[in-house]
């Protein structure tokens, strides 16, 4: 029976969320703002917390990063905010997961499976041969598959490739001659354009935000990487 907190001030959500949630044989913690939110998470052994973003004492944003110092289970965040900024505040600070209020209970329980199924069977990027994590991505090279927190990225075959080139290397910066060469096989090295191309396309479906990427990481006037563990 896998554990999950939901910490929010509305009583009346926590008590919901909890009937749902028992109902698929969850076992729910409860707490009603950051402060008692970290407490529960340091005393007891969580598989996933359910956070709301508003809180009084400690909001949810200044909770996960506090959370993100000593676990790394994911995190959902509930808000009844919508704005594109405070989801990609939000899960560029540590959270795995953005469900808007009001929600349809179904989906959030949904979205708990997902990421406890996902938590439980990488644990903290634990990889098997193969399969690269660095937080949600999740490559494949058994099955030549690209996943973001498990739903599938259509990638071209190109891309996939500087991908998991990059990926079995997590954590190296690699110059544009030396993707180039990995990928291609062709030591005539010819343009920096058609690998900036390829990594912007890339960027763009595995990223919330292109511009402030989680995941694929310049290194101005190096080269890119995966980064380790991207949370």
């Amino acid at each position: 029976m896998e554990n999950i907190l939901v910490c929010d001030d509305d009583r009346e959500i926590v008590e919901a969320i909890e009937i749902y949630l028992e109902q698929e044989g969850f076992r729910v913690f409860k707490a009603y703002d950051g402060e008692e939110g970290l407490s529960v998470l340091r005393r007891n052994e969580i598989q996933l917390a359910i956070v709301d973003i508003m809180m009084p004492k400690l909001d949810g944003i200044h909770m996960v990063k506090e959370l993100r110092r000593f676990s790394t289970i994911p995190v959902i965040f509930l808000s009844a905010k919508s704005e594109d900024s405070d989801k990609i505040l939000g899960l560029n600070i540590g959270a795995d997961d953005y469900v808007t209020k009001p929600f349809n209970p179904l989906e959030l329980v949904a979205r708990v499976k997902s990421n406890v199924r996902r938590f439980t069977t990488l644990g903290t990027a634990v990889e098997s041969e193969n399969v690269y994590v660095s937080g949600g991505l999740v490559i494949d090279d058994n099955a030549k598959i690209c996943t973001l927190y498990n739903e599938v990225v259509r990638l071209t075959p190109i891309e996939y490739k500087i991908l998991a080139f990059l990926a079995k290397n997590k954590g190296k910066v690699y110059s544009i001659e030396q993707i180039y060469e990995n990928i291609w096989g062709d030591h005539a090295y010819k343009s920096d354009n058609t690998i900036a191309v390829h990594i912007r396309h890339i960027r763009e479906k595995i990223e919330v935000d292109p511009r402030e990427p989680k995941y694929l990481k310049v290194v101005w006037g190096v080269g890119y990487k995966i980064e380790e563990d991207a949370r």
